[in-house]
């Protein structure tokens, strides 16, 4: 209810200011208690989502979404658009001619069930509170807020039905976050938000000193995703991919060990399953 001018004043408030764990916490369970939370218990499994702080050729969700679906893992993923200088996964799959993002939350679980991962977007009553700053972030320089961040991402993650969570969270010369000790504040205070509230959560700090991959660019980067999942695409990013959905299968109970995920994810990405 809150009009434009109050809201983006608040926001440059926090940035300058900054909000401590209580506060952050408080601000995500309101944005994602602002509309409604999917109910995934009717889908037999623990459900784990994935979310990345961004980078250039950052495309991880197009090829992770899938490869840790054919491990077993149920990965529920309402993606976001581009914020800055990148393109973000929504801004990616709609270069894909009539690929509809625009789900709604009946025919979400539905596919869940049926092929075991679902990319969305965000839809009007999910987080309303986090879609409305998210949009105001991008045109007032209040971007680069780790508290902002984190409520952020957590409250679409709390909202969107996951029970686990995988954070990869990018600092170099390509990312929001260029210094390494920013990235494991964020990780550290994302992942006390999900465990406070229940949730399974593991943060991975990577690479993105250079582009992710070959190609930069929405169409080219699907295109690189598919060619990833064909068996090949660039190592730096079949690596990555690797790495997260094993953290996945093993947050979902699926493997004895990490080790023995990843065996599990590359079996499944060498044979084309």
């Amino acid at each position: 209810s809150w009009e434009d001018y109050q809201s983006s004043a608040l926001l440059m408030a926090i940035v300058l200011k900054g909000m401590d764990a209580v506060e952050t916490g408080w601000l995500t369970d309101a944005m994602a208690r602002s509309g409604d939370r999917v109910i995934l218990d009717h889908i037999p499994g623990i459900k784990v989502g994935k979310h990345s702080t961004g980078g250039v050729g950052d495309k991880v969700s197009i090829v992770l979404a899938p490869l840790a679906a054919s491990c077993g893992v149920v990965v529920p993923k309402m993606s976001g658009r581009g914020l800055g200088h990148t393109g973000g996964t929504l801004d990616k799959l709609e270069s894909i001619p009539g690929f509809r993002i625009a789900l709604s939350l009946d025919e979400y679980p539905k596919i869940l069930g049926e092929v075991g991962c679902c990319l969305i977007s965000q839809t009007e009553n999910i987080a309303p509170a986090d879609k409305k700053l998210y949009a105001l972030r991008d045109v007032t320089a209040t971007i680069e807020s780790l508290p902002l961040i984190a409520a952020s991402v957590m409250s679409k993650k709390l909202a969107e039905g996951s029970t686990a969570l995988v954070l990869d969270v990018k600092c170099g010369d390509g990312a929001f976050l260029q210094a390494r000790d920013e990235g494991k504040a964020l990780a550290e205070t994302m992942v006390a938000i999900g465990r406070g509230m229940g949730k399974k959560v593991a943060a991975l700090i990577t690479d993105m000193d250079q582009p992710l991959g070959r190609n930069s660019g929405n169409a080219l980067e699907v295109a690189e995703s598919i060619e990833t999942l064909k068996g090949g695409g660039p190592k730096a990013l079949e690596s990555l991919s690797i790495e997260l959905a094993a953290w996945m299968v093993q947050l979902a109970g699926l493997s004895a060990s990490l080790d023995a995920a990843r065996s599990r994810v590359r079996e499944a990405l060498h044979s084309g399953a």
